[in-house]
């Protein structure tokens, strides 16, 4: 665990950087007014014809060098996904503090919460749910903190439907909540209670939110696995009571993202969706792909992806999922997102898989020579610039290493070579990595030089 003076300075990182404000109001109103007659004289077509080509260079192949005012191209996926882009308005939901940390054996103090709150909000994430403050005095104060704390981001409560619940968040001055309820005969017969005991609970908690200045996002609990017909009854009644938008939630991660698709559909005309989708089937960021394709507004993930059994959708996932494929701007910065991912690691206490989407510690660091031979090339190996989300790229050495690698290892760390010496380092590399079972370090390849 890392000290609260690193933690502090990483938090600090993670802070949004100032706006640069709005550009000055043109004065010239001959200018103006030439603007005015060509857009009022555009065809239709036209600007539908401009908006399949923006659409199409953003999810494309953005080369190499640099557009003028645009900084370097830092997306590299070519053509494949042109004909698939599309345009969306689109924002995250992030439920870390609540959901991600149902995940086994993650305990976060309220101090290390509000933490992740700041990294959220520095990172463009929109909403925040700050956490159940039922739950127990720590949850209390962590909702409290965040509330109180003047975010430049919305945040949200989470409640049961149940008064309780929701007096609770009255009481911590809380604008806006999910409520929740299970509508799947599955969880409401492990549960013990009605169709129509459920629904006299959705219409009470959300009509007295609603009378408690609060916005209701009503979170039908296992809604992938509802009978359809309880399906739209649940989310009609607490539309009816004042829920100002929908939840589709598939609670245990069993839905296709052709059936996500469909059920986002089908709520639309209730309000603004939201998709909160689990990952026990892999299907997590495709299923909150289709959710945007079908028309929802917000998509609820975690840092991370971590969460109870295979974990929630990863926000900085979905996030360049969108961007990089199908050219979806979302306001996410991939380089704080990554910042934030370690963060919540260490505070967590739990390990990511090196080969993790976006956060791995393997995604720019090349072993094998194959590749390596191409590392002075980026854009032929990954699909993404490491620039795009703060990382670095690396040569590490080992059993699958080649000539190429040695030569950059060599070049790193300030060793001149003969090409016959260097031959000989890649046999012994290639050796010891072996013998090793693992990676030469930076020292032992020193070491292999001096011999």
């Amino acid at each position: 665990m890392p000290s609260p003076r690193a933690r502090g300075s990483l938090g600090q990182r993670l802070r949004r950087a100032p706006g640069r404000g709005l550009a000055p109001v043109r004065r010239h109103l001959g200018a103006l007014d030439r603007r005015r007659r060509a857009a009022a004289g555009a065809r239709k077509s036209d600007r539908r014809s401009a908006a399949r080509s923006r659409r199409g260079a953003r999810a494309g192949h953005e080369g190499r060098g640099s557009a003028a005012g645009a900084g370097p191209r830092m997306i590299w996926t070519g053509e494949v996904n042109r004909p698939y882009a599309f345009d969306a308005e689109v924002g995250f939901y992030d439920t870390t503090l609540r959901d991600g940390e149902q995940t086994v054996g993650v305990v976060l103090d309220p101090q290390q919460k509000l933490e992740i709150a700041r990294g959220l909000a520095g990172a463009g994430v929109e909403r925040i749910e700050a956490g159940f403050p039922r739950v127990s005095a720590d949850d209390w104060e962590a909702v409290r903190l965040i509330v109180e704390a003047g975010l430049p981001a919305e945040i949200w409560g989470f409640s049961r439907a149940v008064r309780a619940d929701v007096e609770a968040l009255v009481e911590l001055g809380v604008k806006a909540s999910v409520i929740e309820s299970p509508i799947s005969d599955l969880k409401l017969g492990a549960l013990g209670v009605s169709r129509e005991e459920m629904l006299k609970r959705i219409r009470e908690a959300v009509a007295y939110a609603v009378g408690s200045g609060i916005t209701v996002a009503y979170f039908g609990v296992d809604s992938t696995r509802a009978d359809p017909s309880f399906f739209d009854e649940a989310y009609a009644t607490a539309v009816e009571a004042g829920a100002a938008e929908v939840v589709v939630v598939d609670t245990i991660g069993v839905a296709t993202p052709e059936a996500v698709h469909e059920l986002v559909g089908r709520v639309r005309k209730l309000g603004p969706v939201h998709f909160h989708g689990h990952n026990d089937f892999g299907l997590a960021t495709a299923n909150a792909i289709a959710a945007v394709r079908a028309g929802a507004r917000w998509i609820h993930g975690t840092i991370n992806g971590m969460g109870e059994r295979a974990g929630n959708a990863n926000i900085g996932e979905v996030a360049l999922a969108l961007r990089a494929l199908w050219g979806v701007e979302t306001g996410i910065d991939f380089t704080r997102i990554r910042d934030l991912g370690d963060l919540v690691r260490e505070l967590s206490g739990y390990e990511l898989e090196p080969w993790k989407p976006l956060v791995g510690e393997n995604l720019f660091r090349r072993e094998s020579g194959a590749v390596a031979s191409q590392f002075h090339d980026p854009p032929s190996i990954e699909p993404y610039s490491s620039e795009l989300v703060g990382a670095k790229r690396s040569i590490v050495l080992g059993k699958k290493s080649g000539i190429d690698s040695i030569r950059i290892k060599c070049e790193e760390l300030g060793l001149e070579l003969s090409a016959e010496v260097q031959r000989e380092l890649l046999e012994a590399v290639k050796r010891l990595g072996a013998e090793k079972r693992g990676l030469v370090t930076d020292d032992e390849f020193r070491e292999l030089a001096r011999a």
